[in-house]
């Protein structure tokens, strides 16, 4: 089965040069926007003095949002990524950015919710968002459509990743 899987990955990259090219700059374009995007926020606390905060706490605490969600649901969601979700927890919590309870059905569960300090740190990202969608379209030349239906490409690739995962191909 193995070696025959290799045979398939050699037609197809003799077949199909041009797809093999343009996948794999799309999957370096997509780490390179989620680093940039962390420089981005780091820049915006930078500049405002803000040093009790990194930029991948910052853009938790945003997605997290109004919610009280697990750390469980974090990832499923798709709020974090990273394999120390925990870790970035527990320091929010030192830091006084996040309230946690254990939850009142599973008591290993423990559930999460932002601090009023937790909610200025989203207020501040959910801000700087606000100021690109205001210069987007004339400064990047990206406007709705372009948003559509690189939204729309983008959750396919998720969808077809994801089904790389749940059903093993």
């Amino acid at each position: 089965m193995v070696a025959n899987n290799k045979v398939q990955a050699v037609h197809v990259q003799e077949e199909k040069p041009e797809l093999k090219s343009l996948y794999l700059e799309t999957l370096q374009l997509v780490e390179r926007l989620h680093r940039r995007l962390l420089d981005v926020i780091k820049d915006e606390f930078d500049r405002a003095g803000r040093t009790d905060i990194n930029a991948v706490q910052a853009l938790l605490l945003f997605n997290i949002g109004d919610s009280v969600l697990t750390a469980g649901e974090l990832r499923t969601r798709g709020f974090y990524l990273g394999s120390n979700v925990s870790y970035n927890l527990k320091k929010l919590v030192e830091l006084g950015f996040i309230d946690h309870q254990k939850s009142r059905v599973d008591r290993r569960a423990v559930r999460v919710s932002l601090t009023e300090s937790g909610m200025e740190i989203a207020r501040v990202v959910g801000e700087l968002y606000d100021r690109h969608i205001g210069s987007i379209d004339k400064v990047g030349g990206l406007d709705e459509q372009e948003f559509s239906k690189m939204n729309k490409s983008l959750q396919r690739l998720d969808r077809f990743w994801n089904d790389q995962i749940l059903y093993r191909l």
